[in-house]
C-alpha cells in the first residue's frame, strides 16, 4: 500500500509525493521459498505469496466443489488449510493426490475469522520423511538425540 503526502518538501510534483509505509519488525514473516510455520499465518497480509509445509491431516473432494479440493495440513505450531483448484490440481495431481508431506506455495486468504492458502504450486517432499528414521539422517545433526540416548 502506498500513500500520498502533500509535504512541499518531497517534491515529485511540488505538491505531491507517493512513499511506502514505514517498515514494522512485526510485519516480516518468511518468504517463498522458505515456510511460514501455521503460527505465524497472521503475520503476512492478505494476498500475500506465502509457503507453507506439512503433514496432509485431511484431503476433501466434495462432490459439489466442481473439482476443488482442500487439504489441511500439519506442522509443528497448528494447522494449515489449503485450497487446490482445479487447474493447479491438474498441473501438481501427483503430489496433491499421494503425497504425505507437501510444501504448498500460494497466496493467503481470509474470511470469516478463516485463514486458507489458495494453491498456485504443490511439491511432494514426502521423502523427507524418511531422515526421520534414516541413520544418516541423524548423524551430526543436533535435532536428534544419539541413538544411545534413546534407550
Amino acid at each position: 500500500m502506498f500513500y500520498i503526502c502533500s509535504n512541499p518538501h518531497f517534491g515529485i510534483l511540488p505538491h505531491m509525493k507517493v512513499f511506502a509505509p514505514p517498515f514494522h519488525a512485526a510485519a516480516s514473516w518468511p518468504r517463498p521459498p522458505s515456510c511460514l510455520p501455521a503460527a505465524q499465518l497472521g503475520d503476512p497480509p492478505e494476498g500475500a505469496r506465502v509457503t507453507v509445509a506439512g503433514l496432509v491431516i485431511l484431503r476433501q473432494r466434495p462432490g459439489t466443489a466442481k473439482g476443488v479440493i482442500f487439504l489441511t495440513l500439519e506442522d509443528e505450531t497448528g494447522v494449515v488449510n489449503v485450497i487446490v483448484w482445479r487447474k493447479i490440481y491438474e498441473a501438481f495431481r501427483r503430489a496433491v493426490i499421494a503425497g504425505r508431506l507437501l510444501r504448498i506455495t500460494g497466496r493467503l486468504q481470509r474470511g470469516h475469522g478463516v485463514t486458507h492458502v489458495i494453491a498456485e504450486e504443490a511439491e511432494d517432499i514426502s521423502p523427507m520423511l524418511d531422515l526421520l528414521l534414516a541413520e544418516q539422517g541423524r548423524e551430526g545433526d543436533p535435532t536428534f538425540a544419539p541413538q544411545e540416548d534413546l534407550g
